[in-house]
């Protein structure tokens, strides 16, 4: 297929460490250490062999040319109103980041913000904004490289110039704006705090507040917890500006902490949620009125009146109650509940009134999703009478639509039109397959009309399969040039994820995680005893902890698949807690210093550990960035040398680098092309596929 491959020569060294008894070898320990000289020299060998094989394949010009036709096509993210002005980003086609633009009235639109004047290679992306409530200041927040780390800065909207505040080194932060934007409350690490690794006692987060047109240095600590780790602050101001709210959470997103104090306030904050028992988010207030968005006694959420006046759980009032479709997002406009439920693993939209009265249900065309996942898909303030709702499915791009709560309307804002692809020629399937328990695992199949099943359809399946994110219907902007080459694209909603509420996210935590691998395989068998597919021809994609995903089922059954495309992974089960964001995670997976158990049960899924010398394993690409500080590529670089040590098999095990890009978000638009085409001409080879 490829023939045989000469790798770089990776050491392996003497280190083994105790785990309750047990020793465990880890024998590149090494490559963990990415400033290392001879880390960084073995990674260049790595991704150089990488590119010469994908360099030379077949197919590559054709499927660059096609790539770039449908990728051309003006991609519009959601609206937000602020007072008379319209705040939205847009991408016209083959821009390399998308451009932050404002809209007053019906007015022309203006460039407010554009990131490719920021840099050469398209490599700086705005990676969040926030308007104040009237739309006269605004705050961006630039990614550099793709990295999580990121720097605030600010404009005044009506001059289009920038202030003169700049906010460096943070991460995983928003702004919480004044009323009067006179300033804001936002988080931050302690002094910034580079490393963030559980083995430092000095990192803490705290949530600050800054004047404007101050210092950042002269920031006034809010709140600091140094003695809980791995939690997260969000500060929120209540739309009367009466409260400060504040979040403290853990990524598993099982349980968290929500405090409050009048804003003016210099007190302690009044400890509304306590005892970590359920998760407690602030959808807005009447008053002393606090609506929340909790698990409490409600696994698939609910929507409770709590009066802060006598808020125990006896004096919670039921506004919008627990049903089978889970509750995915709510929001509060037009003094209603917007709320974005769970059907089938798709989206509706219900509008309930305050009283807990449905008004009615929105169905959006077609078999699709609202994106983002907040605020419910649906921009729009408290006292607006429109909102904004983002829609794709798989062969839909994001079209924005907007409704009106006065008629009951909703009317197209922008529509989205891929050029020359026919999108009536393909359909999406949805279907039900049972995982070795019994359990129904959902799939949607994403395929040309009056498809053969015949057995040798090349197909792309996807999983994520954790912390709650569920996998809805999208839109991929490389799917027209599989489709077309006679690919099959599928998503496995797999447990861990929370199509079926927090029921199914927790099914796939701690020990439970097997059960993912286990949804997956048998949605692989389903396939192939379908015809849909066969084992030869079957590529399994994931990212992150979909990454860990595939990494898990290649190792557990070689045999099932035909190819693994393997994204940003987190590999190292043992060891993740000690890179940038991995104390996060022990929520999620579990921490392997803890306990026995829980040691047992991760080294036996962790993929690391389960690579068995001798094996035939599937070709497999591994794909990271080298600025990601999130997922770090010494899990990637790990896998890639333990996989290339053991096969037996001819197959190609390659590492790909990918430079100036971190783990997810403000990748460019070259970038994420040149990507695609190393993906489907690496996929055209191994599938024998015949595109020339």
């Amino acid at each position: 297929m490829f023939g045989k491959l000469n790798y770089p020569g990776t050491r392996r060294v003497d280190v083994v460490d105790d785990f309750f008894g047990t020793e465990v070898e880890d024998p590149y320990r090494w490559l963990e250490d990415a400033d290392d000289p001879a880390v960084l020299e073995w990674t260049a060998a790595q991704h150089e062999l990488a590119l010469d094989v994908l360099g030379g394949l077949e197919g590559r010009d054709s499927l660059e040319r096609r790539l770039r036709e449908v990728w051309d096509y003006p991609k519009h993210e959601i609206p937000r109103k602020r007072g008379n002005r319209l705040f939205y980003m847009r991408n016209d086609g083959l821009q390399q980041q998308p451009v932050l633009y404002v809209q007053e009235g019906d007015g022309p639109e203006r460039v407010l913000v554009d990131p490719n004047t920021l840099s050469e290679d398209g490599t700086v992306a705005i990676f969040d904004w926030q308007p104040t409530g009237d739309g006269r200041l605004l705050m961006y927040a630039l990614s550099d490289g793709g990295l999580d780390w990121v720097k605030f800065r600010f404009l005044d909207v009506e001059r289009g110039q920038d202030l003169d505040d700049d906010l460096q080194e943070l991460k995983f932060s928003s702004v919480a704006w004044r009323k009067d934007g006179s300033g804001f409350y936002y988080s931050r690490y302690t002094d910034g705090a580079p490393d963030e690794g559980p083995d430092n006692p000095e990192v803490s987060y705290q949530v600050y507040y800054h004047k404007l047109g101050t210092q950042q240095a002269e920031d006034k600590l809010i709140y600091d917890d140094p003695q809980s780790k791995g939690i997260q602050l969000k500060a929120l101001v209540s739309s009367d500006d009466r409260f400060l709210i504040l979040n403290i959470d853990w990524e598993s997103r099982i349980a968290n902490r929500l405090y409050y104090r009048p804003l003016d306030s210099e007190g302690d904050f009044l400890r509304l949620f306590d005892d970590l028992d359920a998760e407690y988010s602030f959808i807005g207030n009447d008053g002393d009125i606090f609506y929340i968005l909790t698990t409490n006694g409600a696994l698939n959420w609910r929507v409770i009146a709590v009066d802060i006046n006598s808020p125990a759980s006896e004096n919670w009032r039921d506004v919008v109650p627990e049903s089978e479709e889970a509750i995915a997002g709510v929001a509060i406009v037009n003094q209603q509940f917007v709320v974005t439920a769970m059907r089938l693993c798709r989206h509706v939209i219900k509008i309930y009134n305050k009283d807990g009265s449905l008004e009615r249900e929105l169905l959006p065309p077609g078999l699709g999703a609202v994106i983002p996942r907040e605020p419910a898909g649906a921009y729009g303030g408290a006292k607006d009478d429109s909102m904004f709702i983002a829609w794709t499915s798989f062969l839909q791009p994001t079209q924005i639509l907007q409704y009106d709560f006065a008629t009951g309307e909703t009317r197209p804002f922008f529509e989205a039109a891929v050029p020359s692809f026919e999108p009536d020629r393909y359909e999406t399937r949805q279907a039900y397959c049972p995982s070795k328990d019994g359990t129904k695992i959902p799939i949607f199949i994403t395929c040309k009309k009056g498809l053969e099943l015949n057995g040798d359809n090349p197909a792309i399946m996807y999983a994520y399969g954790g912390y709650h994110f569920s996998q809805t219907p999208s839109y991929r902007s490389w799917l027209p040039v599989w489709l077309e080459n006679g690919g099959i694209f599928v998503i496995a909603n797999i447990r861990g994820g929370g199509e079926y509420g927090e029921a199914w996210h927790r099914a796939g935590m701690f020990a439970g995680r097997q059960k993912t691998y286990d949804d997956f395989h048998a949605a692989a068998e389903w396939l192939i005893e379908n015809k849909y597919t066969s084992n030869r021809k079957l590529a399994i994609e994931g990212r992150s902890n979909g990454g860990l995903l595939v990494a898990v089922c290649v190792t557990q059954r070689p045999d099932l698949y035909g190819a693994i495309l393997c994204h940003v992974p987190t590999i190292d089960m043992l060891r993740f807690k000690y890179f940038t964001s991995g104390r996060y995670w022990t929520t999620e997976y579990g921490d392997a210093d803890s306990s026995k158990e829980v040691f047992e049960f991760l080294t036996a899924y962790g993929p690391l550990h389960n690579i068995k010398a001798g094996q035939k394993y599937p070709p497999i690409l591994i794909l990271t960035a080298d600025h990601d500080d999130r997922v770090v590529p010494m899990h990637s670089k790990k896998l890639a040398a333990s996989l290339q040590h053991a096969n037996e098999s001819d197959n190609v095990i390659l590492l790909r680098v990918l430079t100036r890009a971190g783990h997810a978000l403000g990748k460019s638009t070259e970038k994420l092309i040149e990507e695609q085409v190393d993906i489907f001409a690496f996929l055209n080879r191994v599938f024998d596929m015949g595109v020339k």
